[in-house]
């Protein structure tokens, strides 16, 4: 129900912000509460004592000696610093947001000096704006930890995620990865961009990638602890089960890495009945079969020519 309701605001959100103009000042704190309210999350306390505020004040010190008043847009302790800026739609996406602008009442203004999104200036400013938030982030109070995310929003168009899972502030990358880190308005209307904002909002570790491998692994050595148990109940001596399941893992790896042709020893699972008959036989041929290769012939249970791993 939830989820639902979720899909119907982010329908909501991305329809009215689409049509927003830009006034960063104006609409940035209005888009980011309302953005909160599709997250599920709550919104910014009125008072920065629970280090989840607005225009969070920081001091920042000049090679000169001197101090200046910084304020972060928005910040969170121990998720992110969100630097968030407001720039001008691009000619085409102008006129449909100026007449979707005129349909709601909105009086759209005529001129701005703002970078136009998508040109070499726009780029300029977001990284300019990155930079902002980095900067930020070194001169937090001692008490306040690095935080693991940065964000950088472009009102009612893009967001951008950078991650430094360290926490020391100094290596924030592009998150997930360069080709997916901006998150665009109507990416909003994905469930999966949704999550992925919302542990940004409360609990960022676990998007840490070494922490979800970590348990990914744990998962599956508790399914192979299970196994090599049923194998050993069976009558198997511990050593001939350790090496079997270790030459099964290797097939897996040896797919992934492309020793073997792709999904070759997976597809070889798939196809043998659930009672397993004919299982010990084919992965008998097959690890003879990688330990001396086929040559010029190809494989009798893959059906693909393979190399020799001569690896017993």
């Amino acid at each position: 129900m939830m989820r639902g309701m979720s899909s119907e605001l982010a329908g909501v959100f991305i329809a009215r912000w689409a049509a927003a103009t830009a006034s960063e000042r104006a609409n940035s704190q209005l888009f980011l509460s309302e953005l909160c309210d599709v997250l599920g999350v709550t919104r910014p306390e009125p008072t920065r004592d629970g280090g989840y505020a607005f225009e969070f004040e920081v001091t920042e010190h000049h090679a000169d000696g001197s101090t200046s008043q910084g304020r972060i847009d928005l910040y969170r302790r121990g998720c992110f610093v969100l630097e968030s800026k407001q720039f001008q739609a691009a000619k085409a996406e102008a006129s449909q947001l100026e007449l979707a602008a005129q349909e709601a009442g909105v009086i759209a203004k005529k001129k701005s000096s703002q970078p136009v999104r998508g040109t070499g200036a726009w780029d300029d400013a977001m990284v300019k704006a990155r930079g902002q938030a980095e900067r930020y982030v070194r001169v937090l109070p001692a008490t306040e930890p690095n935080p693991p995310f940065l964000l950088v929003v472009d009102v009612g168009h893009s967001i951008e995620v950078f991650a430094d899972f360290t926490q020391a502030g100094r290596s924030y990358l592009p998150f997930p990865d360069p080709r997916s880190f901006r998150i665009r308005l109507e990416h909003l209307a994905d469930e999966k961009a949704r999550e992925r904002l919302r542990l940004v909002w409360t609990n960022p570790t676990a998007l840490d990638p070494a922490r979800r491998s970590a348990d990914v692994t744990r998962e599956i050595s508790g399914h192979l602890a299970e196994l090599a148990k049923s194998l050993e109940g069976a009558g198997h001596r511990p050593r001939l089960v350790a090496d079997f399941l270790t030459r099964c893992l290797f097939c897996m790896f040896a797919e992934d890495v492309g020793l073997l042709p792709e999904r070759s020893f997976t597809d070889l699972l798939d196809s043998v009945p659930t009672d397993g008959a004919g299982f010990q036989e084919l992965v008998e041929q097959l690890f003879r079969e990688m330990n001396s290769g086929t040559g010029k012939g190809i494989s009798i249970v893959l059906r693909k020519k393979l190399l020799q791993f001569n690896g017993g």
